[in-house]
């Protein structure tokens, strides 16, 4: 075959996962090249929080916090539990530190621990209250120049005022209102803002920062990204996958790689046909915050190469609102806060709204009978909350004129005249409001257990109630969004080993062939037990799958052939 190119080590995909391998590919003596379909490097990553899952990371020990890999394999086992191959699990509970450590070594690479950021299930054995979920700090945009900058994915919805945070910051900021002390941690955020008013600075937090610093290092290490270049086909050779086919300038450019094709180019939320034929349903491309690009068409492609697939109905589910002319909005830290609760059709609650995320979306999908539909729902507040607390990017007080003329929030001075308008049974929402308010006096959630966990609490702030996750639900007027099961992408792809390897139906090595991220069946399997359980493991495969393909780790030895289904 006629090549036009050849580099040793392939990305398709420029998220966190993708660029993590690049990088790893180059630094141990591979020449690495990225591809990326759209007009933007970045993809979800870029438009995430930016955390990143890494148990027992070396920052953690320098901060005074234990941490093991037994006690994080306990844990592991405790949530993910038999349902991914336990090589696989310990692989990535190995190398995530090591990736962490490794990349630290560049510059503009630095990670820290997001504060106070407990396991979502902290209870659990082998649970911390902190330290595992890391982060990268603010990055000045200015530093890309301005093509680079240019051609970062934005993200869709950013905070009121345009108020560049870290995680830590934005939940602070978020209840200002509600809680003045919380304004002494205003002031740095201000003062970046307005030395980016002044001077321009780009400054960039969350996923952002993350994707910004490492497209910093490609830049610096001479990696090339090849944009608006979609993969068109896997060439074989031999049962051996040794370069692809790539659009490029409106013509099909032949890459050959040596040392072999890592897919990294994310789930399949954006596929209609894809949903359809594997989902648990409802679900719909309209409820997704993932990247416009995740759409499968390598996830078919290594189908089509006789890789197994695995997790193909799971995906990273979050509860969503749809404002008017506006992009999806993630409810992630509302569902916290006290005095506001979301209910089915029939009105009745279904869940701890504090909870993980996925498992609130998740629950959403299965809570549905004859007598009750959970989809859509409904966040129900009162006055005081929505006169104390940002929503999405509406500041306390102030409502757009158009969410009310859409129907897109819905208003009323008693209970029964908003359950008339939202179509939900009236006697419901009112016994249910009556029992949430006596919960909340009490401070005990008795059909949910709201703020039991410590995890519950992260997004609140201390108030006077004897539970922070529970306040009363009392004052008039009374206000609803509906809420559905959206997502931050799907978690089904091709099923790999320990070192990122593709397998085939028969539990044998695709040669040459890798995938990591959302291409992947996920590593977490099911569930998701900590803040940045997706893009962590991302990363950590992007270094396993570059140091395997650079002869410093692993074997051709399968350990075990097939997930749990």
């Amino acid at each position: 075959m006629d090549w036009d190119k050849s580099v040793d080590f392939l990305v398709v995909g420029s998220g966190g996962g993708g660029m993590a391998a690049a990088l790893t590919a180059k630094l141990e003596g591979l020449d690495a090249l990225i591809l990326e379909k759209t007009e933007y490097y970045g993809g979800t990553t870029a438009m995430s929080g930016g955390g990143m899952w890494i148990p027992n990371n070396h920052l953690m020990a320098e901060a005074g916090i234990e941490d093991s890999f037994e006690q994080a394999r306990t844990y592991m086992q405790n949530t993910v539990g038999d349902r991914v191959p336990q090589s696989n699990q310990d692989a990535f509970l190995a190398n995530a530190p090591k990736m962490v450590k490794y990349l630290s070594k560049l510059p503009h690479i630095v990670f820290q621990i997001m504060p106070g950021f407990s396991d979502y299930y902290p209870d659990r054995k082998g649970g911390t209250k902190g330290g595992r979920g890391v982060e990268m700090p603010i990055f000045t945009g200015n530093t890309l120049g301005k093509e680079l900058f240019a051609q970062l994915r934005p993200r869709s919805l950013e905070l009121p005022f345009g108020l560049v945070c870290t995680i830590d910051e934005i939940r602070k900021i978020v209840l200002l209102k509600a809680h003045p002390p919380f304004f002494i941690d205003l002031f740095k955020p201000l003062l970046r803002n307005l030395f980016n008013l002044t001077a321009r600075a780009r400054h960039m937090g969350g996923g952002p920062a993350l994707i910004a610093r490492l497209r910093m290092a490609l830049f610096e290490q001479n990696i090339p990204l090849w944009l608006n270049s979609p993969v068109k086909r896997l060439i074989f050779e031999n049962g051996s996958i040794i370069g692809v086919e790539v659009e490029k300038e409106g013509e099909i450019v032949r890459v050959r790689a040596t040392k072999g094709v890592v897919l990294a180019a994310g789930g399949f939320p954006h596929s209609e046909a894809m949903r359809k034929k594997y989902q648990k349903h409802p679900v719909s491309t309209e409820w997704t915050a993932a990247c416009p690009g995740n759409t499968g068409e390598v996830i078919e492609m290594g189908i089509d190469a006789g890789a197994e697939i695995d997790l193909m109905d799971e995906n990273w589910g979050m509860p969503v609102i749809l404002p008017p002319n506006k992009p999806v909005y993630t409810l992630v830290c509302e569902r916290c806060y006290p005095g506001a609760m979301i209910v089915n059709s029939a009105g009745r609650r279904f869940t701890n709204e504090a909870t993980s995320y996925v498992d609130v979306a998740s629950t959403m999908r299965t809570a549905n009978s004859d007598s009750a539909v959970s989809v859509p729902s409904f966040f129900i507040m009162d006055k005081r909350f929505r006169s104390n607390y940002i929503l999405g990017t509406q500041i306390p007080w102030v409502t757009p004129k158009r969410y009310f003329e859409s129907g897109f929030l819905q208003k009323a001075d008693t209970l029964v005249e908003l359950a008339e308008k939202i179509g939900v049974d009236p006697v419901g929402l009112t016994d249910t409001v009556s029992k949430f308010n006596d919960y909340a006096r009490t401070g005990k959630d008795l059909d949910f257990a709201r703020g039991d966990s410590e995890y519950d609490h992260y997004y609140c702030h201390p108030t006077k109630n004897p539970n922070d996750c529970l306040g009363p639900i009392e004052k008039p007027p009374f206000y609803a969004y509906k809420v559905f099961p959206g997502d931050i992408g799907t978690k089904g792809g091709l099923v790999t080993n320990e070192n990122a390897e593709v397998l085939n139906k028969a539990g044998e090595i695709i040669k040459g062939l890798y995938a990591i991220g959302n291409t992947s069946a996920s590593v977490m399997g099911d569930t998701y037990p900590g803040s940045g359980s997706t893009i962590g493991p991302a990363m950590t495969f992007g270094y396993v799958a570059a140091m395997h393909a650079a002869g410093r780790l692993g074997s051709e030895v399968v350990r075990e052939k097939s997930y749990s289904k």
